[in-house]
């Protein structure tokens, strides 16, 4: 199966569920029959999701890139850190152009933006080259207004509350 119009999808804002959304659309698309490739930015965390999308190879490609270290010790990300997202990117830029996938989830891509990891105008870029035919999804907090021009869809995670400021750390299986 193809689709015939693909659009740009955000997820965005500072509540839960981001990622999760986009791996729910993954999931969905998966078992319509399309072709699809997750490209996960500033996560080295063996989260729990991955032990099924690993599972899913045969359906679903998976890349990483990157790491947040950065962000919890309070340190400028480093060089290395920097050339890694730009492979990540680049890695992006050629499975987009390739036609092979029918969706393309960018995730934490926004909030990469953001950290200086990427550079928006080269985010946009990607935008630019997108087939017709192919859906794109882009996740991450703190989305950038010219990204937030160019998607078709925007749904922004909104927090009203969170257990985390009664104490509660990230749960396996629940948030990590």
């Amino acid at each position: 199966m193809k689709l015939s119009q693909g659009y740009i999808q955000v997820y965005t804002g500072n509540g839960k569920g981001k990622t999760t959304a986009a791996i729910g659309q993954a999931i969905r698309a998966l078992g319509a029959g399309l072709r699809v490739c997750m490209i996960q930015f500033m996560k080295d965390f063996h989260y729990s999701e991955l032990n099924i999308l690993e599972n899913l190879s045969d359906q679903l490609t998976l890349y990483r890139f990157g790491d947040d270290r950065f962000v919890f010790k309070k340190e400028k990300p480093s060089a290395a850190l920097r050339s890694e997202m730009q492979k990540g990117l680049q890695q992006a830029r050629d499975i987009i152009r390739s036609g092979a996938y029918d969706l393309i989830i960018l995730d934490e891509v926004c909030v990469s933006i953001y950290f200086h990891l990427l550079e928006e105008n080269a985010v946009l870029e990607l935008l630019n080259d997108k087939p017709a035919q192919v859906e794109l999804i882009l996740t991450g907090r703190y989305c950038p207004p010219s990204i937030l021009e160019r998607a078709d869809l925007i749904t922004t995670m909104q927090e009203e509350r969170h257990y985390y400021q009664k104490g509660v750390l990230a749960r396996k299986g629940i948030e990590s």
